[in-house]
């Protein structure tokens, strides 16, 4: 639990602060990045919904999926395309962009373009890669997303705090997508939600713990259900309600315009107007809980 004299910490990206007291961001786009075009049209229409509704937008996608059912699997774009559509997206749109790294190699190169820095819940535990991670955000002044791996518990979670604390950043957001206990199935558990946003970090840090990020999408995944990931994305709009409710302060969401068309995980991106209508609700209910923390929309 936190620390009474634990500091307040926030996550900074780019003109965007995410944490306790401010407005509930939104990180939003399509899974992969299969073009450039694609990344336009979901990011124009998740920045178009959040300026209406006065939330703070970070677009996201993956220049290459690593982790796949199936070896056989489209990947993505690659680094060298990737980055150049990141470039490309976050100047058209005017917002700041995020992606995932799987290697330590990745780290500097990705963050002379990204605003903040994607573990991915599976990653989490490599050492040399949070590590790398942390030290090309202190360099560019960037901040680290860690997703919490599918196998720990909330205060394990302080483990990779501590490594990117010692790579040196705390420029941190930490990412709850659920937990596989093995019968094919993520599972949400709000009771460890808390917990991970009272992460003790008391034994490295004098600063809290990090904001944290609901991953509303993925956490509807049904891991195991052949060489495709299954899901129930029906569930996603039940999950975001439940996490603004308590109280998280960012909300993680995969959209695409043809989800059964879509390079990777077809089965729980949401099209865009689905999308919208969970961040409508979640508007309302962040009103409701904090109605200081929204922003005005211009």
């Amino acid at each position: 639990m936190t620390t009474p004299l634990a500091i307040p910490r926030v996550c900074t990206v780019g003109p965007v602060t995410i944490g306790p007291g401010l407005p509930l961001t939104i990180i939003a786009g399509p899974c992969t990045l299969e073009s450039l075009e694609l990344g336009l049209e979901v990011g124009r229409a998740m920045k178009a919904a959040c300026d209406r509704l006065g939330l703070p937008y970070i677009f996201k996608a993956s220049f290459d999926k690593a982790n796949r059912s199936s070896a056989g699997s489209k990947r993505g774009p690659g680094i060298d395309e990737g980055l150049d559509a990141f470039r490309t997206i976050k100047q058209e749109l005017g917002v700041p962009v995020t992606t995932d790294i799987h290697t330590p190699e990745q780290a500097e190169r990705v963050a002379g373009v990204v605003d903040l820095l994607q573990i991915p819940a599976f990653l989490c535990r490599q050492t040399d890669l949070v590590v790398a991670a942390a030290r090309a955000a202190a360099k560019h002044s960037l901040g680290v997303n860690i997703k919490k791996g599918q196998f720990l518990s909330p205060g394990e979670m302080a483990g990779p705090v501590r490594k990117a604390h010692e790579g040196g950043c705390d420029n941190l957001i930490l990412t709850e997508r659920g937990t596989f206990f093995g019968y094919h199935r993520l599972v949400n558990d709000f009771t460890g939600l808390g917990d991970l946003m009272e992460l003790d970090c008391s034994g490295f840090s004098n600063l809290g713990p990090p904001p944290v990020c609901f991953d509303v999408t993925h956490s509807t995944q049904l891991p195991g259900s052949g060489e495709q990931t299954g899901g129930r994305p029906e569930r996603a709009p039940l999950l975001a309600r439940a996490a603004v409710a308590a109280g998280v302060h960012a909300l993680f969401v995969e959209c695409h315009p043809e989800p059964k068309k879509a390079w990777s995980d077809g089965a729980t991106q949401l099209k865009p107007d689905k999308v919208v209508a969970i961040l409508e609700q979640a508007a309302s209910i962040r009103d409701a809980i904090a109605p200081a923390t929204r922003s005005d929309p211009d």
